[in-house]
């Protein structure tokens, strides 16, 4: 317990700074969903900002009221991007407003979703680095995954918006978020401060899991801090796992995301004042 709160202590600076002062304009609330936050605002290292109203993240939409579906009407949500693999998506296929178009995009994910099998390597392993370091730092279903996302982007009309989504919000989509970021110009903190404010807005949500975890599963307390939450070192993870195989984060984005220079600067046309 000690842990967790002082896990939470250190977090709280970091998060105030960058998404609790702008909460009211970054979160969508909604009923049947959390972690649904707009990526705009942003500055990027040559002064400009990521458009609001644009581009959103969530965890899962499978729980949408009629109200919900409403207000992402009301967002003009174009694409729905489901990152989620097939045993999440049987578990509960996404809700989505009738003038959206959902693109499924479960490379990677083929095994996510096996609960029987992620609670065996919960209760195997000693801390929940041993599970989480090993799934950001594997990027070879990355061009699968994440180049229709940027392709959406592109073909994207400029009075539209667009989500993407996982089950919680904070590992495929935290990438996903961070590859958008960076393409745009963003600098390095504050993609990370983006990826961490996650353990912010899945405060509450994480915390009922939590004790469902520990109660009917007897799991280790660090194991399900780490497994419920997102650290530093697990975006780095991903960012060196990049570097490492193409040199760099920008010729991984142009050999395999599709961001040529030209397509680089129709994207940061489209989203940046």
């Amino acid at each position: 317990m000690k842990k967790y709160i002082l896990f939470f202590i250190v977090l709280v600076p970091i998060i105030s700074c960058c998404q609790i002062t702008d909460s009211l304009n970054r979160e969508v609330k909604l009923q049947g969903a959390i972690n649904f936050r707009d990526i705009g605002g942003y500055k990027t290292k040559d002064g400009k900002q990521v458009k609001w109203g644009k581009i959103y993240r969530s965890a899962e939409i499978n729980r949408l009221t009629t109200s919900d579906l409403e207000k992402l009407a009301s967002l003009k949500i174009h694409y729905v991007l489901d990152f989620r693999g097939p045993a999440e998506v049987a578990a509960g296929a996404d809700k989505i407003p009738n003038t959206s178009i959902r693109i499924s995009l479960p490379a990677g994910s083929e095994e996510v979703g096996d609960k029987s099998k992620m609670f065996k390597s919960m209760s195997t392993a000693i801390v929940g680095d041993s599970i989480m370091l090993p799934f950001y730092s594997k990027i070879d279903a990355f061009p699968k995954r994440y180049k229709p996302m940027f392709e959406a982007l592109l073909n994207n009309s400029s009075d539209s918006a667009l989500v993407y989504h996982c089950t919680a919000g904070k590992d495929r989509t935290g990438i996903a978020t961070a590859l958008i970021l960076y393409a745009l110009g963003v600098d390095e903190q504050t993609i990370m401060n983006d990826y961490l404010a996650t353990n912010y807005y899945r405060q509450s949500d994480n915390g009922r899991m939590r004790k469902m975890l520990m109660d009917n599963y007897h799991l280790k307390e660090a194991v399900v801090d780490d497994v419920l939450g997102v650290k530093e070192i697990y975006l780095k993870a991903t960012f060196d796992a990049i570097q490492n195989k193409y040199g760099s984060v920008d010729k991984f984005l142009q050999s395999e995301m599709g961001l040529n220079k030209s397509n680089l600067k129709k994207l940061r046309q489209k989203f940046l004042n």
